[in-house]
Formats: C-alpha cells, sequence, structure tokens
C-alpha cells in the first residue's frame, strides 16, 4: 500500500509539473546579424519587410532598444549570460578561439531548462567552441549543448571565417573520416586555393588581406582550412538550411515548451542570396539578403500558425549590432542602396559607440499577454534574463545574470520607464557608452587616461552632431563617475 501511494503522489507530483510548464509560453529570440535601425520597412527602411512588419504590427515596437555591444561577440555573450562582455574581455573572436562562456556562468537556456523548457541553437554561434585544443574531426565540446542547449545546428564563428561547415549538437555534419578538417588562421595549410593567389575563381573581390585566405565555394574566408569537401556549405542555400533546422526543432517540441535562439547570419558578409531572393528587392545584394531575412522569420512564424503555438509564443526580434554595408568584400552592396538608409537617421554603425552602433529594431510580440503598440522606452537586450527569470518564476542566485536588471513590464509594453533609466553599451574594444534619459555620453580615452569624450542631448540631437562635452562640465563628471563605478564592480546590481 505504501509503495502505491508513493507512486501516486510521485505521478501527480509529475503531472502538476507538467501542467504548470504548458502555462508557460514558448520563447523564441530572432538574432539577426548586423541589420541596422533602418534595415526593416516598420522602421522607414525601403526594403519590404513584410514578415517582420507584421511581426511588429502585432506586438510592441520599440524606438529606443540597445544591443549590449556595437559588434557581434560581444552583444550575444552579454544576451546569454546576463554580464557586460568587458567584464571577460571577449571580442570578436577568431574562428579558432575557446568557448568563451565558463562553465560555471548560469545561461539563459540553463535557467529555462530548470522550469522544464527544451532549448535549441539554430544558426550563427561565434562564442567559441572547444577549450583551446579545437578538433573538428571529433565532437567538438564544449559547443552549446555544454551551454544549456539541448540540441545545436550552428555555424560555428561567421560566415567569412573558417571552417566553413555546419556543427550539429558538436559534430561536422556529412563530414568524411577519410577527408579529415583542419583549420589555421596563422599559416597557409593544405592546398584550397586563396584569394590571395587565385583572385579569379572568386565570386566577389576581397577587400581585406585578412579576408583573402581560403577560398570555399567561390568567396575567400578569413584563415585557412583543408580538407571536410563533403561538408562545406552552399552559402546561396544558407537562409533556408537554417530556418528549415529551426521549423524541424519547433514541429518536434510542439507538445511542450521550448526556447529556441534562432540567430540568422543574414546579412553579414559575405553576402550571396538564395535563388528565391536573388534580384527581387530593387536594392541589389544587401536588399536581397535582407528579403531572405524576412523569409526566415516568415518560415517561424508560418510554423507557429500552422502548428496553433503563435498566440502563446513569445517571441523577440532583434539584432547583435548596428549595419556595415562594405567591409570585407566588395558585392556592390554600396552601389545599389540607392534611397536606402541602414541605420535611418542615426550616426554610425557596426563598431562605434554612436546610435547607429547600437540602437535596433527590437520587436516583442505575444499575443496572449502583449498588447500592440509602440514604446519609446529605453530599454536593453542584456535585461532579457533576468525579466524572463521573473516570468518564469526562477530564482536567481547572487552572481546569475550579474548585469541583467528585471524590466518585464516595460519589455511586455506597460511601462514606458525602466526603474534604472540608463542603459550601457560598450565597443568592440570595451570602451563604454552610457545613455540616462535623453543624454548619452561616450566615453573617452588616450591609452589609460580619461579625456573629454562625447556628450549628446539625444532628444534635440538624434543624428548626434552636436557635442556638448564642453558646455556641461558637471553632466559629464556625473557620467565618468558612473562608469567608473561599473567597471570597477563586478555586478551591476552593486
Amino acid at each position: 500500500m505504501k509503495k502505491i501511494t508513493v507512486g501516486l503522489v510521485t505521478t501527480l507530483f509529475i503531472n502538476l509539473n507538467i501542467v504548470e510548464a504548458k502555462k508557460l509560453p514558448n520563447i523564441i529570440f530572432i538574432m539577426s546579424d548586423d541589420v541596422g535601425y533602418g534595415d526593416v520597412s516598420y522602421n522607414g527602411g525601403k526594403i519590404k519587410t513584410e514578415n517582420i512588419d507584421l511581426l511588429a504590427k502585432n506586438g510592441v515596437q520599440f524606438t529606443q532598444a540597445y544591443s549590449v555591444a556595437s559588434t557581434s561577440s560581444p552583444s550575444r555573450y552579454s544576451l546569454l549570460t546576463g554580464q557586460y562582455a568587458f567584464r571577460k574581455n571577449v571580442g570578436i573572436l577568431e574562428g579558432d578561439a575557446p568557448m568563451s562562456i565558463s562553465s560555471s556562468a548560469l545561461t539563459l537556456p540553463m535557467m529555462l531548462k530548470k522550469v522544464g523548457y527544451t532549448t535549441a541553437c539554430v544558426g550563427k554561434w561565434h562564442l567559441g567552441l572547444g577549450d583551446g585544443n579545437l578538433d573538428y574531426n571529433k565532437t567538438v565540446k564544449p559547443s552549446p549543448n555544454e551551454r544549456g542547449f539541448d540540441y545545436s545546428f550552428i555555424i560555428p564563428a561567421t560566415n567569412d571565417r573558417v571552417p566553413c561547415v555546419y556543427l550539429e549538437n558538436g559534430n561536422v555534419v556529412n563530414l568524411d573520416p577519410n577527408d579529415p578538417i583542419q583549420v589555421s588562421y596563422t599559416k597557409h595549410i593544405g592546398n584550397m586555393p586563396t584569394g590571395e593567389e587565385n583572385p579569379e575563381l572568386l565570386k566577389m573581390p576581397a577587400l581585406s588581406k585578412q579576408h583573402k585566405k581560403t577560398i570555399v565555394d567561390g568567396i575567400s574566408r578569413i584563415g585557412y582550412m583543408s580538407g571536410g569537401k563533403s561538408a562545406l556549405w552552399k552559402d546561396e542555400e544558407m537562409a533556408d538550411v537554417i530556418a528549415g533546422k529551426a521549423v524541424k526543432f519547433i514541429k518536434s517540441n510542439a507538445q511542450k515548451p521550448f526556447f529556441l535562439y534562432f540567430a540568422t547570419h543574414n546579412i553579414h558578409e559575405p553576402r550571396i542570396a538564395s535563388p528565391r531572393s536573388s534580384g527581387q528587392s530593387g536594392y541589389g545584394i544587401y536588399g536581397d539578403v535582407i528579403l531572405d531575412l524576412d523569409w526566415s522569420v516568415g518560415q517561424i512564424m508560418n510554423t507557429l500558425r500552422e502548428l496553433k503555438l503563435d498566440k502563446n509564443t513569445l517571441i523577440v526580434f532583434m539584432s547583435d549590432n548596428g549595419p556595415r554595408v562594405e567591409e570585407g568584400y566588395d558585392d556592390g552592396g554600396l552601389k545599389n542602396l540607392k534611397d536606402h538608409k541602414p541605420a535611418g537617421e542615426l550616426r554610425g554603425g557596426k563598431y562605434s559607440l554612436f546610435e547607429g552602433g547600437t540602437r535596433l529594431p527590437f520587436i516583442v510580440y505575444w499575443p496572449q499577454k502583449v498588447k500592440p503598440g509602440i514604446s519609446t522606452a529605453i530599454v536593453s537586450q542584456i535585461d532579457l534574463f533576468a525579466s524572463l527569470a521573473k516570468l518564469t518564476k526562477v530564482k536567481l542566485k547572487k552572481d546569475d545574470a550579474p548585469d541583467s536588471r528585471e524590466a518585464l513590464s516595460t519589455f511586455f509594453g506597460k511601462s514606458r520607464n525602466t526603474k534604472f533609466k540608463e542603459v550601457l553599451i560598450q565597443n568592440n574594444g570595451g570602451a563604454i557608452a552610457l545613455r540616462k534619459g535623453d543624454w548619452k555620453y561616450i566615453q573617452g580615452k588616450d591609452k589609460e587616461k580619461e579625456i573629454k569624450g562625447e556628450l549628446y542631448n539625444l532628444k534635440d540631437d538624434i543624428g548626434e552632431k552636436n557635442n556638448l562635452v564642453d558646455s556641461k562640465p558637471a553632466l559629464v563628471k556625473e557620467f565618468q563617475k558612473r562608469i567608473t563605478e561599473i567597471r570597477q564592480s563586478s555586478s551591476l546590481h552593486k
């Protein structure tokens, strides 16, 4: 009798957990790559992003939302850990960089797993892999799977870096063991042609020396590789492959709460559009790959509607940093922009601490809980971690997500202000800008010595044309003091 009672209690407990878990929304982060504030048509962009616009129409559109950094690896690191990347010196990572997220850190997917979520990372990773002795011919560990994701299908670094292969749960997809992969970022290995030696083989010219290494699919990349011929990706298929894996994960997990980190590669260089989008935008290759991004968002939304999951799925659409139209390749992007402005009216772009480098297209969608509208609240993507902890009733420990602050009502459009009223952003080298109210201070440094920096009133000067640093010395000192406090602390909560 005792065993039956215990069994019934255990069964009841499990069933109650299942019922409780079903009340939670599915969560999807759509992390677009190098997409500027003005690259989406709902923000005035000239290239039609119909699926993203529909998401915006039915969600909260934020006009003053920020990435944590103006480059990829730091912003993604901060999003998934709730910790500013400058605290761990995380900048843009090479393709063979070791895992940047510590094994002791609580990640966002780890936190969600505590309350029953199945988790997946699909698309661009660029947060390092392995422990410093990376061997792509074996199961790579640590990978996203060792940092909280139940399933992963990733581009290891960026689409302009070798190795140009996909990893699924730490294993290279379609790898022939008789054709092992070798990768080097310091010396020429193997006999694959390079952009430096064989420019006649290129689909597009490379502009920088670092982009003139091993040629894969007609494009010279950063770094050298050899082997793995059966595993090499085709650039024009990449949007479809990644979206297909995301859709498959959603369909396979439709009966339980899931978290999908869907990190598209669009619109990062090198740009090769799918046959579906090629030549369709009217704005050259830059516009065509934005169409591929929009199509990918449509694939996610269509799948959710098909499975009747769209009403109880929380979706956050964002970018990792601002736009950069031309950097490593001459793909004709700049020549065909016409009247399209990737950053809108904002100054600067990727790498910069000006608004164009970090102010994002940012949408929060959840029909069951979030009323559509436009929010002028100042928000940062780093605060999604603590906010989702509150939503899912996970109690964070002292060292968990140390720089993430709970702002759930703001993200849901119920409050126009966050209680902390300041947002910090960094560039790739760890320099800091601080936004507080209408004012923004960009830290100035000459080696280790603090210099004047730049001060702007964004209410009157959204284009950051009028530097007021000389006319507001007291305010500048206040900003400098606050930045020093943040740098000297180990947590924003202290």
